[in-house]
């Protein structure tokens, strides 16, 4: 019997298998991967990786699911549930605990609560190798965006400094029960070898980008002005006279090493 899904959670049951089917390929998981699953609710799609990878993780809010999830995983491997809100998940301590290198994330995450998910995860970037996310469309197209487009901003940015960030397909509204009002989409974030991460301090770049993008019609000198003056902006080789939206994401890596230096 289907679960009825709750709005307070913001439950939409992926059913179509063809999509399904496309997640497991994209993400191609090995037996000797440690997979994690955020929000199984029903095993849509923790089974289909549960038959590839043998065994995973999961982490569900909804106590009301996680019997029926156990029932229908108990023959098609070996599954781990755990109770929680993903927000207060520790991957890094998870990966440690487990004595593997990094954890492989997959998900169909709740759209309200979105962002805050992909920032958690980015906190623990080094801990992971990859994720797999089924989003609203919306919200994936922001991720990818790209510098003077009308819908690059702060989310870009900072998942782009820590992920490669790759839309994969979209999944129409029919694929899930029930229908959702926006379209959604799967998107695959390969955090970023230490090499390739920025040295500039984290909270400096936060406060940039956040004041940046909090009035990005207003040019650098202005929406930066509680920060840095005009001459700050010039000495990150950036002209206080352009605007958020078209500086790459590295520009910001500038502006808060200038910052962090005054």
């Amino acid at each position: 019997m289907s679960a009825r899904p709750k709005k307070s959670f913001g439950q939409h049951f992926l059913h179509d298998r063809r999509y399904i089917d496309r997640i497991v390929t994209a993400m191609a998981p090995r037996t000797d991967d440690f997979v994690v699953e955020i929000g199984p609710g029903e095993g849509a799609l923790t089974l289909p990786l549960l038959a590839v990878a043998g065994k995973l993780t999961a982490i569900e809010l909804d106590t009301d699911l996680i019997p029926g999830l156990q029932s229908r995983a108990a023959a098609a491997g070996e599954l781990h549930v755990i109770e929680a809100d993903v927000l207060k998940v520790n991957f890094t301590a998870m990966a440690h605990d487990h004595g593997v290198p990094r954890l492989r994330i997959a998900g169909n995450l709740p759209y309200y609560i979105s962002s805050p998910i992909l920032f958690h995860c980015v906190d623990h970037a080094a801990a992971i190798q990859d994720m797999h996310f089924m989003l609203q469309k919306e919200v994936v197209d922001r991720m990818a965006a790209e510098p003077g487009s009308k819908i690059y901003g702060r989310l870009s940015v900072m998942l782009q400094l820590a992920c490669r960030v790759e839309p994969l397909f979209y999944v129409p509204a029919e694929a899930f029960r029930p229908p959702p009002k926006v379209e959604s989409a799967v998107v695959r974030l390969v955090p970023l070898a230490p090499h390739e991460l920025h040295d500039a301090e984290p909270q400096h770049v936060y406060a940039i980008v956040k004041a940046a993008f909090g009035q990005r019609r207003k040019t650098l000198s202005n929406a930066l002005k509680q920060l840095m003056d005009s001459d700050a902006i010039r000495r990150a080789d950036i002209d206080p006279k352009a605007r958020a939206e078209t500086l790459a994401p590295m520009d910001f890596v500038r502006l808060a090493k200038v910052y962090g230096a005054l």
